[in-house]
């Protein structure tokens, strides 16, 4: 009988040669709550907000950034507190 040789490959493997399972192979395993998957990463954000570039003083932004994390947050605040004075006038 004339068969392809090249045709079968052989995927199987050896349950004896699974690699052993280590702390970094748990680190990056999906974590669950019940039937729930705990999703990794930042959490999605409200979807109110806009990606834009806009370009500030240094001093500025040097001054934000100097109160530390949350910096982009405190400027938007600050910008939103200066657009309601604006609309009380």
């Amino acid at each position: 009988m004339n068969g392809n040789k090249r045709g079968t490959v052989s995927t199987w493997t050896d349950p004896d040669d699974a690699p052993e399972l280590d702390d970094e192979f748990f680190e990056r395993a999906d974590e669950y709550e019940g039937h729930k998957l705990i999703k990794r990463g930042r959490p999605l954000g409200s979807g109110n907000k806009i990606s834009t570039t806009i370009r500030f003083d240094a001093e500025i932004v040097a001054a934000f950034r100097a109160d530390g994390p949350g910096w982009q947050s405190r400027m938007n605040e600050a910008l939103r507190e200066w657009l309601s004075q604006r609309r009380a006038n």
